[in-house]
């Protein structure tokens, strides 16, 4: 099992028990364990087999026992003793905000609910507001978080279908028979959350049977849907459903295309095809007279007179015409990013101190830090007082004397309070690099209040970039309503930038807003709002938003080397 198997099973297993009223110490011990064997450097397998587990951090004899069954079996009978134990529909019902293992546990103690169909019955008919620790206001969160789940389906974060999507890929290519293979669908165009997983192959016909019985033998498997000779269709252990398809290599390219490509895209492309004479299909690009031959798709949209169209611009949103046109901007790419400035330590609600950070920073190449950990009213992420401020920057100065080939830039992401002013005097705002501005609080006023809150605080000459702009926790929350054509022309108009949040969870500014934000001039800042170590290494999900949104190198400023950086920051 990959480091990534084994940190999710961990993370399941403290949920389980969380669940089921286990001691909240216990719970967290697999939590941390969790992390731990997620941040790990280096092989797994190879630490297990040399004995070394035991010298991790939070892995005790018992720990170190059944992560040496996982790795080495694949299964482990206390995570599957587990599970048969707990209702699946009480994990699902974590999905709602508001409803921890606590509140989770009581529902079924006292109510006997166990699934969403029930907690939504009960919640209709009056019967969770009267259980203690619950109320009207939670009942009926309850309810809007039913109703946002409805409507956000089986999706799961782009995160959580990459990693496994790549498992996927990577045994399905370690195959005999197998020439290429790649995953296509919402998850190759990068979009923020997907519902199902595509993988294409190509293999010699003789060859596809074989393949197929292979795929059905993955441990991700959990249900046979569909089984054929170049389709195969599975459900997976997460609930999410996959499809391997098989064809022969003269046709991978055009299947490609077309398994990759959103449907509005796909039509399009086809109409052009014709224009020229020409039958595009996933099968292959048919002539009058003879089929043309592609070895890839570059080839592909050469035949039809057009630039290479990266994966992700394939939407629909005038691609096509710029491709003809050759007005296809140059995307950023993903090794552009030369430092970030939104993340968090143990001085506010940040796992790892500022040393760790900046050190796992420094081993993905970064060349400034940004230190931007919670400002003073946001008292549930221990918030910095001013006092506090000062004793941070007094750290990340003795720091940077000490540090080589990197720069900690001292940083707050300042809480906008509830009428749009700062949550530091101005003269406190002074001392730092840059300020991050971002709502935290009050996410229910009208659209109107929300607006101009935001537009107050990022017209401040203090403020340097907007944070997570519109708030919302993807598949768990909507954002708030505000504005943003507003917003992004106030931006423009004061030098403010915008975050991309790269966050898995948010990805906010979405790629849409993204691209009207460039129209109007925006710069923007991608940042991982890494609350660990390993979250710094979730930039490449900010930079992927960037490039559905067509932006460049030129259109993120933490692309800019250092010197320009604090030449910028200065003059702001």
């Amino acid at each position: 099992m990959t480091k990534s198997q084994v940190a999710a099973i961990l993370d399941e297993i403290g949920t389980l028990l969380a669940v089921q009223g286990e001691n909240p110490f216990r719970c967290q011990a697999y939590h941390n364990a969790a992390r731990a064997i997620e941040q790990l450097e280096g092989n797994l397998e190879e630490v297990v087999a040399a004995g070394q587990l035991g010298s991790i951090p939070g892995i005790g004899a018992g720990l170190k026992e059944k992560i040496t069954t996982l790795v080495t079996t694949g299964k482990l009978p206390f995570y599957e003793e587990l599970k048969a134990a707990v209702p699946a529909g009480l994990v699902e019902m974590l999905r709602l905000p508001g409803l921890g293992p606590k509140k989770v546990k009581a529902l079924y103690d006292q109510l006997g609910i166990d699934t969403l169909a029930k907690l939504k019955k009960a919640c209709e008919a009056g019967d969770v507001a009267g259980l203690r620790g619950f109320g009207a206001k939670t009942q009926q969160k309850i309810l809007e978080g039913l109703a946002f789940l409805d409507k956000t389906g089986k999706r799961v974060l782009l995160s959580e279908a990459l990693a496994l999507g790549t498992r996927l890929r990577e045994q399905v290519a370690s195959h005999p028979k197998v020439i290429r293979v790649e995953l296509c669908g919402s998850l190759r165009r990068r979009k923020e959350t997907v519902g199902d997983l595509d993988i294409l192959a190509s293999a010699k016909e003789k060859d596809a049977p074989a393949l197929m019985d292979a795929f059905l033998t993955l441990p991700e498997v959990a249900r046979v849907v569909a089984h054929g000779a170049t389709k195969t269709s599975v459900v997976l252990h997460n609930g999410m459903n996959c499809d391997l398809r098989v064809v022969t290599d003269a046709a991978f390219p055009f299947a490609l295309h077309y398994f990759t490509g959103s449907k509005e895209h796909n039509i399009a492309m086809r109409a052009r095809a014709q224009a020229f004479g020409l039958k595009l299909s996933e099968y292959g690009l048919a002539g009058p007279k003879t089929d043309i031959k592609c070895k890839d798709e570059a080839e592909l949209f050469a035949a039809l007179d057009l630039d290479y169209i990266p994966p992700e611009l394939r939407e629909h949103t005038g691609e096509i015409e710029a491709a003809a046109e050759h007005r296809l901007p140059h995307l950023i790419e993903h090794t552009d990013l030369r430092g970030t400035f939104h993340c968090h330590t143990d001085w506010s609600d940040g796992r790892n101190t500022l040393a760790e950070m900046v050190q796992a920073a420094q081993k993905l190449g970064l060349e400034y830090f940004g230190i931007a950990d919670h400002s003073q009213s946001l008292t549930v992420a221990n918030g910095l007082s001013p006092a506090r401020v000062t004793k941070q920057q007094a750290e990340i100065d003795a720091l940077n004397k000490k540090l080589k080939g990197i720069r900690v830039l001292k940083g707050i992401e300042c809480d906008i309070l509830a009428d749009g002013r700062l949550d530091y005097d101005d003269d406190l705002l002074a001392t730092f690099d840059y300020v991050v501005a971002s709502v935290h609080s009050h996410f229910h006023q009208s659209e109107a209040e929300m607006t101009a809150r935001i537009l107050r605080a990022i017209s401040h000459p203090r403020v340097t970039m907007l944070g997570h702009a519109t708030g919302r926790l993807l598949l768990r929350r909507d954002g708030y309503k505000v504005d943003l054509d507003q917003v992004l022309r106030a931006a423009a108009a004061n030098g403010t930038l915008v975050e991309i949040n790269a966050h898995p969870q948010r990805l906010d500014l979405d790629w849409l807003h993204c691209k009207h934000g460039k129209s109007l001039g925006v710069q923007f800042v991608i940042n991982p709002d890494a609350h660990t170590t390993a979250e710094i290494a979730l930039l490449p999900f900010g930079i992927d938003v960037a490039r559905r949104g067509w932006l460049t190198k030129a259109d993120v400023f933490n692309t800019q080397p250092l010197a320009q950086v604090l030449k910028k920051l200065r003059k702001k």
